[in-house]
């Protein structure tokens, strides 16, 4: 007869088999199927309410370059800037579902978006504080001019009225349109060999006092509120040539200038944020394939950007062009070590590549860290196969031969329609070309770098944000008195980070659903394999002790 320890024994090993076939295969498999189905986006689903309804809001902060000397720059010393912040915003996002495709993997929304300022975390800061920053308007203005001289020209003449006829710098207008109609020439270059237009250039430097509300210098003090949402007014009732400009500008259709009630207009960084969206994203919902989730399929019904250069090819959609990843509110899940993932910034006009880093705990949820590489915006180029973001719209800048900028810096003008430069956080990685320039400036990688940590297998975002920062080139530009002593230099207005921490709710909430319910098998899993090994061995050693013991007491025949 078989020994009982025998049969324990076999047990033991099938209970160890039953483990093992359990924690990697039978629980991997319906964990995959189950995280599907909770990624996926459906009609009324739990997660189309978390799609539609953030759980959670995203936090917003601002830091302000506040400077220090703005009367010693007009004379050209060199900015001296002092950071000042956080000012953290709660940004909550609402989607506006437009509808499905009609095989459900494709839905079509608007996102809204409102900003709460949070005093407790942005404490001692308070949105009254008063800054002297950069006048992003009134710069952005002179330098479109410089740029575009022809355009503002004609649209000048278009809109002059009888009244305005009788002003003589209007009459040089018209007299040089005909002269100055197809050149493309910034104003440096016209100024210094056409009369006429040096005596335009004049009349322009007088009404900008009309039109800026009479400036000291190259920066406006204001309120943080004022600077970031409610806007500095300006174009308060203009009159001749500059009611024109004030027009032109108005007409420009830039987003960061709105039409206030009494007329005049009012520049703020993130007034227009504030409230309806306007871009029309269609996104895949997952369905049929769960690692598509939430990428971007189209924008205002478009596969791809019509923004930066595209190749000499007809057709051709550069990679500056593409529109990869999601809106980094949620990634695709089966995240893997080693791997890397794209999100998309509408603020920037680009897709972004983020590469894994390294395993991280948060709170105890375990999850991956990705970070941006080399090629975010220090590689970029002829040389590095993406010369498309050259765009090539700033005269007389620091810039490289090819019209490309230094590393760390990137051309937002097509962008915005503002000459508004990108960089990492005070201008961290960026070319000594660029950071020489300015006193104040404290980059560091921990602080300043863009992450994100991940939960590898929903693909939930932990922690992370998104910081970058923004500037704009302050420059000498011929016969505008303002700026005639000013040393050409990136000068710093804000940076930002965007970004999100699971909060003890949804922290609490994450473990319940998913955490515990993993510890929980894994436990299953080892507790099998382990416990029917460790019944099979003893067993095994009790029948071999005990086949031992009936030998030794067997009589000798």
């Amino acid at each position: 007869m078989i020994h009982w320890s025998l049969i324990v024994s076999a047990l033991g090993i099938i209970i160890a088999g039953l483990g093992g076939y359990c924690g990697w295969s039978l629980f991997p498999t319906m964990i995959h199927k189950k995280v599907e189905q909770s990624v996926i986006i459906a009609d009324g689903s739990e997660q189309y309410k978390r799609f539609v309804n953030l759980p959670q809001p995203l936090n917003f902060k601002v830091y302000i370059f506040n400077v220090t000397n703005p009367d010693m720059i007009q004379h050209g010393a060199i900015p001296i800037v002092e950071e000042i912040g956080p000012y953290v915003y709660k940004q909550y996002r609402q989607k506006k579902v437009k509808h499905f495709s009609r095989d459900g993997s494709k839905i079509t929304y608007v996102q809204n978006v409102h900003f709460d300022f949070d005093e407790d975390a942005s404490a001692p800061y308070r949105q009254s504080d008063h800054i002297v920053a950069l006048n992003m308007h009134m710069n952005a203005f002179l330098q479109v001019f410089e740029r575009e001289i022809t355009d503002i020209l004609q649209g000048f003449a278009n809109r002059l009225n009888s009244r305005l006829n009788r002003t003589p710098g209007v009459r040089v207008l018209k007299r040089l349109m005909e002269r100055i109609r197809g050149k493309r020439k910034s104003v440096l270059q016209i100024g210094e060999n056409d009369p006429g237009l040096a005596l335009l250039l004049v009349h322009l430097n007088a009404n900008l006092k009309a039109v800026f509300n009479d400036p000291r210098s190259m920066f406006v003090t204001t309120s943080v509120r004022e600077y970031l949402f409610d806007g500095v007014r300006f174009c308060i009732n203009p009159q001749g040539i500059a009611k024109a400009i004030c027009n032109q500008i108005k007409e420009s259709g830039s987003k960061t200038i709105r039409e206030q009630s009494d007329g005049s207009l009012a520049f703020s960084f993130f007034g227009h944020k504030n409230g309806s969206g306007h871009e029309v994203y269609e996104v895949h919902t997952g369905k049929g394939d769960a690692m598509k989730v939430l990428e971007i399929q189209k924008l205002d019904d478009s596969h791809n950007l019509q923004v930066w250069l595209n190749s000499s090819n007809e057709g051709e959609t550069s990679v500056c062009n593409q529109i990869n990843g999601t809106d980094a509110s949620s990634y695709p899940p089966f995240r893997q070590r080693g791997d890397s993932m794209y999100i998309f910034s509408a603020d920037i006009c680009r897709s972004v590549q983020l590469f894994y880093q390294s395993d991280i705990q948060y709170q105890g949820i375990p999850g991956f860290r990705y970070s941006i590489g080399e090629n975010f915006i220090n590689d970029i180029g002829p040389e590095h196969d993406n010369e498309c973001f050259c765009v090539d719209k700033l005269a007389n800048v620091i810039k490289r031969k090819n019209g490309c900028l230094y590393a760390g810096a990137l051309d937002l003008t097509t962008c915005l329609d503002a000459p508004v430069i990108l960089t990492l956080p005070h201008m961290l990685g960026a070319s000594n070309e660029y950071r020489k320039m300015i006193r104040g400036l404290k980059p560091d990688a921990k602080k300043h770098q863009t992450f994100v940590d991940v939960q590898s297998l929903t693909g939930t975002p932990l922690q992370g944000g998104k910081r970058v920062q923004f500037n704009m080139f302050l420059k000498s530009i011929n016969r505008i008195t303002i700026t005639e002593n000013l040393t050409t230099v990136l000068m710093p207005a804000i940076w930002v980070e965007e970004g999100i921490q699971l909060n003890g709710e949804m922290v609490k909430f994450f473990k319940k659903k998913l955490i515990n319910t993993l510890k929980t098998l894994d436990i299953v899993h080892w507790v099998g394999l382990c416990g029917g090994l460790g019944i099979a061995v003893i067993s095994l050693i009790y029948y071999i002790y005990q086949r031992g013991r009936q030998e030794e007491e067997a009589p000798v025949k």
